[in-house]
């Protein structure tokens, strides 16, 4: 890497062609109208003056003192940009990324090569945005994304309605009810947060009215059309987050134009993620965009399709910095052999043919608190936010296990089950879990899967269950990498229910299970090389800020017997930050309760809570946000509120209150 001078540019205003301003923060070499740059774009809502200032200092200063340009556009309505935001990768977003690339290209300073990258809503983007094929666009780097915003996004997974729906939901309503920095944008600063808060939708309910795979979330899904991707990807992502399946999915589908990347991370970047090991993902990433952006020849085309690493038999913990494990690759990619495992004779998981044919019932109704271990969808920190020890939720679940292992068995890819179920119900779902048993009880989650039983045929329609009857069900459990330690077991735990991860389906009548037929398809490692991945030269790269007010973190579970009540309670305060160069101070504060009776799907409830906050000496605003969902039989009910503050005065106020029929869940 190269140490050449640069300059930021802390607010550069770009007209689109209707006339709204975005605002964009660059990093530019200083020398780059003599010598023009190739410029890598991330356009997220995320807030480059505060929200993602951390991360983006932490990488955009080293791409621009290696040559590269950095451009980090806020979204409309997002930031200091105007307007207001109209969705999640909507047309109009996709086709202002589009129309902003071109613009990065005409600048004097860029040799007309732009390339995209992001992390979760900006990985998203880019391979969105890639498959628009605009021009100037040569390559993407996809971080924590998705191809299938139905089944692998945040708000359903193959047909269940996930919890973090509505968390994000409350998330995005904060972060689009704050106001631009008046450092920035001057005296209309008020004008554009009272705009905002008059007009941004509460997004909760057009994904309510979207409860089956139709038009809308088939829109951005590039898993649609592969080959409209024509550009090189590199697609990252991390075994303990909720977004792990994209990177086989894109080297499947998008074949050697893609290349795949999966550590042990949650969801964040390689270079500062958890647990650890890293991945030098600066050095990565600029060789990345030398082969693709100025043609260098970095040998990035020869990187093996797959790497990832193997994780060697982590243990449940309250915190995991760091996981035990090794990097393989596989120069060329393909489905893996399926390792066969049935139920014997005696119950347990083993290889070899099949029971016969006689049906071998086994009723399950599981707790609807059945899932308190699971973690959240998709983790930021390696601590409770990820999968606890399974021995709670497999109380409530119907287990099976093989013998203690007599040798290593490695994976990598996506275990598939097959069975027959029926249900009396039109409605059931299920859950599976894939488990690591060590000797001393143990039991460390090594992949799951859920299923609304009424999509068991097709995501876009949906059909109840026949009552009384079996039916063939192909489960794919979310992809793995991990090794069986010989001297342990491994367990497939199934449950009707997996709170507050999913939310349980109108009636509750469990289902039966035909264990003769099960089959659990586990992916072998197979052919493969051992390799090392470097990690970064630098073990703390985020910068520093100035901490006013400290942060705090606690999740727990509140069983209330006498009436028969559980609740799930979240708080994470990022507590007042300032930064040293700017004098903004933030603070966010997430509150978040799920509530449900373990014998009444009609009683669960979730409530989020979010503060937020922006001060300097002489000026103070702050929003607080509040989102509920709640069930009846027929019908899903939201509501919302905002409140806006300035100096502590109410200046602002909106609810909404809607009804929406729940559509096969």
């Amino acid at each position: 890497m190269s140490n050449r001078p640069f300059s930021v540019i802390e607010n550069q205003w770009i007209t689109l062609a209707d006339g709204t301003r975005l605002a964009a923060r660059i990093w530019l070499p200083d020398d780059a109208e003599l010598n023009p740059v190739p410029a890598v774009f991330e356009f997220l809502p995320y807030r480059k003056r505060d929200g993602t200032a951390p991360r983006d200092e932490s990488t955009y200063p080293v791409f621009a003192a290696a040559g590269i340009a950095g451009v980090r556009v806020d979204i409309r309505g997002s930031g200091e940009s105007e307007g207001v935001i109209d969705g999640e990768y909507t047309p109009l977003e996709l086709a202002n990324a589009c129309e902003l690339i071109a613009w990065i290209a005409a600048r004097p300073w860029c040799n007309g090569s732009v390339g995209m990258m992001g992390i979760s809503w900006g990985g998203f983007n880019c391979l969105q945005v890639a498959a628009m094929k605009p021009p100037a666009l040569k390559a993407v780097i996809s971080i924590a994304s998705t191809v299938d915003r139905y089944n692998d996004d945040i708000h359903y997974k193959n047909g269940c309605h996930l919890s973090a729906q509505l968390s994000w939901a409350a998330t995005m309503l904060a972060y689009q009810s704050r106001s631009p920095d008046p450092a920035l944008v001057g005296d209309k600063w008020r004008d554009m947060w009272m705009t905002r808060l008059r007009d941004e939708p509460f997004f909760l309910e057009e994904w309510l009215q979207h409860q089956r795979r139709d038009e809308f979330w088939q829109h951005g899904s590039v898993c649609e059309a592969f080959d409209n991707i024509e550009i090189p990807a590199l697609v990252i992502a991390g075994w303990a987050d909720g977004y792990r399946n994209t990177p086989i999915k894109a080297i499947e589908g998008m074949g050697s134009k893609a290349k795949a990347l999966i550590g042990p991370w949650v969801h964040k970047y390689p270079h500062f993620a958890f647990p650890k090991p890293r991945a030098d993902f600066h050095g990565e990433a600029i060789a990345w965009w030398n082969r693709w952006l100025r043609d260098e020849q970095t040998g990035v085309e020869h990187w093996p399709q797959m790497r990832a690493y193997i994780l060697d038999a982590p243990r449940p913990a309250v915190r995991r910095d760091a996981d035990p494990g090794f990097w393989v690759s596989k120069d060329s990619w393909s489905k893996p052999e399926q390792q066969l495992l049935h139920i014997d004779a005696d119950g347990r998981l083993a290889e070899g043919p099949a029971l016969a044919n006689a049906v071998r019932p086994a009723y399950l109704r599981s707790p609807l608190d059945t899932g308190i271990m699971a973690g959240e969808y998709f983790t930021l920190k390696p601590d409770a936010e990820m999968a606890g020890d399974q021995r709670i939720d497999d109380a409530g679940s119907l287990v099976f296990e093989t013998p203690v292992l007599e040798e290593d068995r490695d994976y990598l890819g996506e275990p598939v089950l097959t069975f027959r179920v029926s249900t009396k119900g039109a409605f059931a779902n299920l859950a599976a879990r894939l488990v690591d048993i060590h000797p001393d009880g143990t039991a460390t989650r090594v992949s799951f899967g859920v299923l609304n039983l009424a999509h068991r045929n097709s995501y876009a329609k949906p059909e109840a269950m026949p009552q009384g009857e079996f039916v063939e069900v192909r489960m794919v459990l979310d992809a793995c990498g991990y090794r069986f330690r010989r001297g342990h077991r491994i367990r497939l735990s199934l449950s009707t229910a997996y709170w507050p991860l999913i939310l349980p389906p109108p009636s509750d009548p469990g289902v039966t299970f035909d264990q003769g037929s099960l089959t659990v398809g586990l992916p072998l490692l197979g052919s493969h090389r051992r390799i090392s991945v470097k990690e970064p030269e630098n073990p703390d790269p985020l910068p520093k800020y100035i901490s006013r007010s400290p942060s705090a973190t606690q999740r727990g579970v509140y069983r209330d017997l006498t009436r028969n009540r559980v609740e799930y309670r979240i708080l994470e305060d990022t507590g007042l930050n300032e930064h040293p160069a700017t004098g903004l101070a933030t603070r966010e504060c997430r509150r978040e309760t799920w509530s449900i009776a373990p014998d009444d799907p009609l009683s669960v409830s979730g409530n989020c809570h979010w503060t937020t906050e922006a001060r300097r000496t002489d000026w103070s605003v702050r929003t607080e946000c509040r989102a509920s969902l709640r069930a009846t039989e027929t019908d899903w009910l939201l509501s919302a509120r905002v409140t806006a503050f300035e100096d502590d005065r109410q200046v602002f106020e909106k609810s909404w209150e809607k009804k929406i029929a729940r559509d096969f869940m």
